[in-house]
């Protein structure tokens, strides 16, 4: 079977010449090679790997990061355990296996070259976060300033990971293989004679999952932190492979250039960038902290592979990629090189030039240029392209036997018309199908199974795109003369207009991902461009040839593109939250990854006879892919590959009444994390109470009443579940004290307050009617900004005994003498203490199945009216 136009030929029909088409069967061989392409070239890029680097080859590999000293390394470190803010496990284990290792390193270094000083910082302070002012007393920090003897310079590098961890994950990959991975990187360079222009500081910092406050202690309080001009952050979401760049600056373009330089292994995008920053991710990273507080400019860098396992104990050593090592440790150690030695640090203010763009091409290669140089090529190649297009259009009037030039245009703009249809109409259906799954309870069938995907949302997006302009085509054959590649050509060139105005659209509201449409523009008119050349030079257009030829690298862009935000995106979406839409979302990033490439490869499958019913075999297979997912087929969870999330919370409550009447009740809390539901109502959920408990909780209580731990909580609460039970064993019980009650003038009133209770714990601040709260002790940042009550504040203290004494101030009417002013409340957890669990706990826990996964704690909560 050719594909060059030149060798069709004709067959009569009611006196008229038409194309004769390809035998039907072709269509499925032509599917299979589109197939086959993504299999040979995407797979293996995405999960390409350099060899790892032994010890025993050290002496071989000057200057060069040894992968196994990093792997043997992150074995003793998940040996560790599990490593919370707070507990002996990571305020002395961690950090000693820390201090350790860095020893080993100082001694080893060539001091002749390098001064290298190491210390621990211990911190405290406040700062507003994520809706909660926040508060946090003696968080360790692990500290280390490399600088060389002849280069002496007060601007400083800095690079951050964190060794702390989340409830109940020994987090291996979140964030142990990064630590690693920096004292692999400071090994090698104090031990080389490479030239280091300006000092690094390393920063293990111990309390990135309580809220990134260590990277906050280390940016406000260290006497280093002035110093830092730039960094590098080092982060997970996953179980290693390979790390993306996903943010950088910002307005710093110079940075996303050294990396391009630097990284051996590339893998950024600044559509990542985008979407993080939009709150598609449900994460985030010390990287705010540090642009926020320490206005340093940086590049924020996480593995995202296998993100089934982020924040379970499935981060283990045995579930990081092998590869993750060395792939990893030749990007970051290169660029640490770089960016240290760079001249941009020692004035960064004379180098903010506005937003980067950057992207990787497969791994194979990186390209990196300003917003401004950004929005030139965008509109250079769309102008360029509409005016091949035009000329293309225009070529078709000359040809014998072509219709006159204005109903050619006539065709075309029908033909445009048709296609802008087609597109909306795919685009709808699509999300259609991702509405339908959702409201019968179908949602995330995909979420471990990804081949579920292609039957109910690529399928019904190709069924559409391939099947209106087959009717169109069908309808109007005899009544054009127009050769059948023409119209197959007309349709591609009415697509590319769509992506140009998608482009053109994208570039005007400085979305930087305006990159993307114009990859397919840019290759799409080199094909039209070729077609044009020799149309005239040989009287010839090779058609099909040479736009297959020119599609075939933006086919392998886009679709590995498709493949890796959905490898990220895809886990994500079991703990998005119960209130998200994880099927519309994901129908989204197909329709947008697929419309790229669909629409200049899907109409060639028009030159194969019989298209409509090609086109109607998507079709029925994405209903028959609906049917597979009321099956257990499309049961989304598995046993510790892909579990279902919840939280739960053995909690007791006391509620001191304004009449001076206790209640108190226990529980077990239980949050779901994702969208199905009802997976357990039949079973560990069947002794739940009402939804209408839940309303009358909230009605009456700050926060429903219900001990919250982060306030993505507070918009999950309509889906909370609460089961009585008896009370959980604390350790320490809460104890607050009114130290001191104040009346400031005719209208305000002072209370200062002295808290004992466990190292983690909740205040709920909620002022009665007619009262406003004017002043407190914790950051200030919502009462400056108004916002709306009951407040929410977080505390957490390590190693420490000392209570926690706050203070607030309210402002109320004046005929308002004895109040009640307010609501307190206060609520502790204790979230790596196990050994207190109590036996009913554990056997509600063992109700769960074996495909769910939970993340529990006990707690306590007290209410007081004052």
């Amino acid at each position: 079977m050719s594909f060059s136009a030149v060798d069709i030929t004709t067959e009569k029909d009611g006196g008229k010449t038409r194309d004769k088409k390809w035998p039907w069967y072709g269509a499925p061989i032509y599917a299979a090679i589109c197939f086959a392409l993504f299999y040979v070239s995407v797979l293996p890029s995405f999960y390409s790997y350099p060899d790892m680097l032994y010890q025993r080859d050290e002496a071989q590999h000057p200057d060069e990061f040894i992968g196994e000293r990093s792997m043997k390394q992150l074995a003793e470190y998940a040996s560790i355990g599990n490593k919370m803010s707070g507990s002996i496990a990571n305020e002395v284990h961690t950090v000693n296996f820390l201090l350790r290792e860095l020893q080993k390193i100082v001694d080893e270094s060539r001091t002749d070259l390098y001064d290298i000083e190491v210390e621990k910082q211990y911190s405290s302070g406040s700062f507003y976060l994520w809706g909660m002012a926040m508060t946090y007393t003696n968080l360790s920090n692990v500290v280390v300033r490399i600088t060389q003897k002849s280069q002496q310079n007060d601007n400083y590098l800095l690079v951050n990971s964190h060794y702390d961890s989340e409830v109940g994950t020994p987090a291996v990959s979140d964030d142990g293989v990064m630590v690693v991975i920096m004292l692999e990187a400071l090994r090698v360079i104090s031990r080389s004679e490479k030239t280091l222009a300006h000092p690094v500081v390393f920063l293990f910092n111990g309390a990135e999952e309580a809220c990134m406050l260590g990277s906050h202690g280390f940016i406000t309080q260290h006497r280093w932190a002035a110093n830092c001009k730039a960094l590098v952050n080092l982060d997970s979401a996953g179980a290693g492979g390979r790390e993306i760049l996903f943010q950088t600056g910002p307005n710093h373009p110079w940075l996303a250039k050294y990396y391009h330089q630097s990284a051996a292994h590339p893998f950024a995008n600044s559509m990542a960038e985008e979407l993080f920053q939009n709150n598609f991710i449900p994460s985030d990273t010390d990287f705010r902290v540090f642009r926020d507080y320490g206005n340093v400019p940086g590049l924020d860098m996480a593995h995202a592979l296998n993100g089934y396992v982020y924040h379970t104990k499935y981060d283990n050593f045995k579930n990081i990629e092998r590869g993750t090592y060395q792939s990893t440790g030749e990007n970051v150690l290169p660029l640490v090189w770089a960016l240290a030695n760079a001249p941009e640090l020692d004035d960064t203010a004379a180098h903010e030039e506005g937003h980067t763009v950057f992207y990787d091409f497969v791994g194979w290669f990186m390209l990196t240029y300003t917003e401004s140089v950004s929005i030139a090529i965008n509109v250079t190649v769309c102008l360029i392209s509409l005016a091949c297009i035009g000329i293309s259009v225009y070529l078709m009037t000359m040809d014998n036997g072509a219709d006159a030039v204005k109903a050619v245009f006539l065709r075309f703009g029908i033909i445009f018309l048709v296609q802008v249809g087609t597109v909306f109409v795919a685009c709808g259906l699509t999300i259609l199908v991702a509405v339908f799954m959702q409201a019968v309870g179908l949602s995330e069938s995909w979420y471990y199974g990804h081949w579920m995907i292609f039957g109910l949302y690529f399928c019904s997006l190709f069924f559409v795109l391939g099947l209106l302009p087959a009717v169109y085509i069908g309808w109007t054959k005899r009544k054009t003369n127009m050769k059948l590649d023409q119209t197959i050509a007309c349709f591609m060139h009415a697509h590319c207009i769509v992506m140009i105005v998608l482009c053109i659209i994208m570039t005007s509201l400085s979305i930087r991902s305006g990159y993307f449409p114009m990859i397919g523009i840019f290759f799409y008119t080199i094909s039209v461009v070729v077609q044009i050349t020799l149309k005239l030079s040989l009287k010839k257009s090779y058609f099909v040839t040479s736009h297959l030829i020119c599609q075939v690298l933006p086919f392998i862009y886009y679709t590995y593109m498709c493949y890796a935000i959905l490898i990220v995106f895809l886990p994500m979406q079991g703990r998005d939250g119960p209130e998200s839409s994880p099927d519309v979302l994901v129908s989204v990033f197909i329709i947008y990854m697929s419309v790229h490439f669909a629409g200049f490869i899907i109409p060639i499958m028009h030159k194969f006879r019989k298209p409509k019913i090609i086109f109607s075999i998507f079709g029925v297979l994405t209903i028959i892919f609906i049917i597979l997912a009321t099956t257990s087929a499309g049961f989304p969870f598995v046993k510790e590959l892909a579990p279902q999330r919840y939280y739960v919370l053995h909690t007791t409550r006391t509620f001191h009444n304004a009449d001076n009447t206790v209640k108190q009740d226990s529980g077990f809390y239980i949050q779901p994390v994702d969208t199905r539901l009802g997976e357990l109502d039949g079973t560990t959920f069947q002794n739940r109470e009402p939804s209408s408990w839940t309303d009358a909780s909230c009605a009456a209580e700050p926060f429903c009443g219900l001990p919250i731990y982060s306030g993505r909580w507070i918009d999950w609460k309509d889906s909370a579940r609460w089961i009585y039970s008896t009370p959980p064993q604390l350790p320490i019980n809460i104890d607050l004290t009114e130290v001191s009650k104040a009346s400031l003038g005719q209208n305000k009133v002072r209370y200062e307050f002295s808290l004992r209770a466990s190292d983690r714990v909740m205040i709920y601040i909620a002022p009665m009617d007619q009262v406003k709260v004017s002043d407190w002790s914790f950051d200030k940042t919502p009462l400056d900004e108004g916002h709306t009550p009951p407040y929410l504040m977080y505390h957490i203290y390590s190693m420490t005994e000392e209570p926690f004494d706050f203070w607030v101030e309210l402002e109320h009417e004046v005929s308002n003498t004895e109040g009640p002013y307010f609501k307190l409340v206060v609520s502790e957890h204790f979230l790596y203490h196990k050994e207190h669990y109590t036996e009913d706990f554990r056997e509600f826990l063992g109700t769960f199945p074996d495909w769910t996964y939970t993340t529990d704690w006990f707690s306590s909560l007290e209410s007081w009216v004052l």
